[in-house]
């Protein structure tokens, strides 16, 4: 039952004391000094306040680290995360109190029983991008009908492993009649399958949102009969063995400790060894195993060992049948982080089979 599910929100925030306020008239560089010495402060008036002191506070950060590297812009990303939670905004009766303000469907469908309370205002930017996401709908090129992803739930804005995964479905000629989605976020690699003629896929996620959001998306359609969802990690309650498994793992190693937001793009030590040795007892004997990554790690200089080529290597439970890859398109022209390293940058499909 989904209704046993907690799922992932900003936590409201209840000062003992009012916190300082922030407006027009206040100076910028000193509220910015303030938010340094773990000082909090609360957006007040207008809605555009609170843009322009983060706006000041990337400004400030710019000064501080060189962004450059792949390295420095992560550094960067994470000194200016810890500084913008500090900045808060004030609902009232599931609105932002402040002037020309978006109204944000979130706030009344998480928050039902909350009235008054404080969110970091970078989580209400969140809360609002993701509530235009799955009011308006995604459309994908691998797929017939919008996806409108949940709350906190990842979701493709590059299509190229998409279109890699299904290109290899075309040209699949095994049974289909059931596949197993490692991680299924917002489900559109079960989309795909199912769209290519499985009967049957199980999917399971450890984030809370992905399985809520999927269950109420699909609701009674056509779709809730094919997709059977599990809260769970790796391959939780399915146990059967099938004739396909899909893994679209997080494609960066972490380096610092992962909230759940992270967990769609950082890899923690244990991920793969766990799901390699659990994926031989569910893999039939001449079923697939397709693992989605990336070289992003290798050619970042983050991580020099490449977990599947690792498990090749030193595994003993598979061999490869085929590897896939595809440029990535480059990043747009407007993005004002150095990303050179794109023009390098494939998506892999992994083709694994027993060993």
């Amino acid at each position: 039952m989904i209704s046993d599910i907690i799922i992932n929100k900003p936590a409201p925030f209840l000062p003992e004391q009012p916190l300082v306020q922030f407006n027009r008239s206040i100076n910028l560089n000193r509220t910015i000094k303030g938010l340094e010495a773990g000082k909090p402060v609360m957006i007040t008036e207008f809605y555009s306040n609170g843009l322009d002191l983060l706006k000041a506070l990337h400004k400030h950060l710019q000064g501080k680290y060189p962004n450059e590297t792949f390295q420095e812009q992560r550094e960067y990303r994470l000194a200016y995360k810890e500084l913008a939670k500090l900045i808060y905004i004030k609902i009232v009766d599931h609105k932002l109190t402040v002037k020309k303000a978006p109204a944000i469907g979130w706030l009344e469908e998480l928050y039902p029983e909350d009235t008054n309370f404080l969110l970091p205002f970078t989580k209400v930017q969140g809360l609002n991008s993701a509530w235009q996401w799955h009011k308006n709908g995604i459309i994908l090129p691998v797929l017939r009908n919008k996806i409108h992803p949940y709350y906190g739930v990842y979701f493709p804005t590059r299509f190229d492993h998409l279109i890699l995964f299904d290109n290899w479905l075309k040209r699949y000629e095994g049974p289909k009649k059931s596949a197993i989605d490692v991680g299924i976020g917002s489900g559109v690699l079960s989309f795909q399958m199912v769209k290519h003629g499985f009967q049957k896929v199980f999917g399971t996620d450890t984030n809370p949102n992905a399985i809520v959001g999927l269950t109420k998306s699909m609701g009674d359609t056509k779709m809730s009969r094919k997709i059977e969802l599990d809260y769970a990690s790796l391959f939780g309650k399915f146990e059967k063995q099938t004739e396909l498994i899909v893994f679209n793992p997080p494609w960066l190693p972490a380096s610092h400790d992962l909230d759940k937001n992270d967990e769609a793009i950082y890899y923690n030590e244990t991920l793969f060894p766990e799901f390699f040795a659990e994926a031989k007892k569910r893999l039939l004997p001449e079923g697939k195993l397709v693992v989605i990554f990336s070289n992003m790690a290798e050619i970042t200089d983050v991580e020099s060992e490449h977990p599947i080529k690792k498990e090749l290597a030193e595994g003993g439970r598979f061999k490869l049948e085929n590897c896939l890859t595809r440029k990535v398109k480059l990043a747009s022209d407007k993005t004002k982080r150095d990303q050179n390293w794109r023009a390098e940058e494939e998506v892999e499909l992994w083709e694994l089979v027993n060993a």
